[in-house]
């Protein structure tokens, strides 16, 4: 493009140097010459402006009175000066025009590698991670949602406060009934029936952590989602129903989970969410869903606004 800028400049100005010859005969040869130029300058329009040239200036060839017979050639010299100028004037704001065009351009291509930059920097955990079941379900990540200064400082528990707690908590009785797995599950379960959340909490996720592999994992982890949520930890909660359906799809709680993750994801204001983790478990355990359950999926879809 700026080839045929510099070439039209060029010829310009040659025209220019021609056109100071008083030659009749030189006239001649210039006035081709200028309308090859104006030509090429039209051709570079129509390359510049495909859709059209928006320059409202056009060159148009000036009418002049016949000269008087004896009297000097002046009136060709003047009208191919006219038309020089209006070529140089043209010439100039189609120069501008590209430079404009190409610093548009520039702003254009770093807008989008600063999108695809960060585009990437936000998949590239998502890619990292392993393959779920199914991947239609998206959790958001295990982080509090609610700001630290949003949240109303909690009261300080005083000494005989704590000491009541630790005394209701030690009063809950463990079970021994030999079976280790189901008897820290059973604990769990004890302190999350109590409302004890934060020793649930960590009753729930040493058992799971422990004993993983067992039949028991699938109630102790998706204890463990439901004691966060009960707790006021919707993001955490949404992260341990998650895990449970991820890792232990035909687990004894798997259809649990992914009903409460959807309510877990509704108190995270993420109606969309909700309603593919919804579909999910239509597809997945439609014909096996407890009376409960079903009611739990057609409650939460119309909270929702599933379609």
């Amino acid at each position: 493009m700026r080839h045929l800028l510099f070439a039209s400049s060029a010829l310009v100005c040659g025209a220019l140097l021609a056109a100071g010859t008083p030659a009749v005969a030189q006239n001649g040869q210039v006035e081709g010459r200028v309308d090859r130029l104006e030509k090429e300058m039209r051709a570079v329009q129509r390359k510049v402006f495909p859709a059209g040239a928006p320059l409202e200036a056009e060159i148009t060839r000036p009418v002049t009175p016949a000269p008087t017979p004896g009297t000097p050639s002046s009136a060709p010299i003047a009208d191919l000066t006219a038309r020089v100028g209006a070529l140089e004037s043209q010439l100039a704001s189609i120069t501008g025009q590209v430079e404009e065009n190409n610093f548009k351009l520039r702003q254009l291509e770093q807008a989008f590698a600063k999108y695809k930059a960060d585009t990437d920097a936000r998949l590239a955990p998502a890619e990292a991670a392993p393959p779920a079941v199914r991947p239609t379900v998206t959790v958001p990540p295990a982080v509090d949602p609610a700001p630290a200064a949003a949240k109303p400082a909690a009261a300080k528990p005083t000494a005989a406060a704590s000491e009541a707690r630790k005394g209701a908590v030690a009063a809950i009785e463990r079970p021994s009934t030999g079976d280790d797995a189901m008897d820290a599950y059973s604990y769990g379960f004890r302190l999350w029936d109590g409302k004890f959340y934060p020793e649930a909490q960590a009753q729930l996720k040493a058992t799971v952590d422990k004993y993983g592999t067992s039949s028991v994992a699938s109630r102790a982890q998706n204890l463990l989602g439901r004691a966060y949520l009960d707790d006021g930890k919707p993001a955490l909660a949404s992260v341990a129903f998650y895990e449970n359906y991820q890792k232990r799809p035909r687990g004894d709680r798997a259809a649990d989970s992914l009903a409460y993750l959807g309510e877990a994801l509704m108190q995270l204001k993420k109606p969309a969410d909700a309603c593919k983790v919804y579909s999910e478990l239509e597809q997945v355990y439609g014909e096996t869903l407890s009376t409960s359950l079903r009611s739990m999926m057609d409650k939460g879809r119309i909270k929702a606004k599933c379609s």
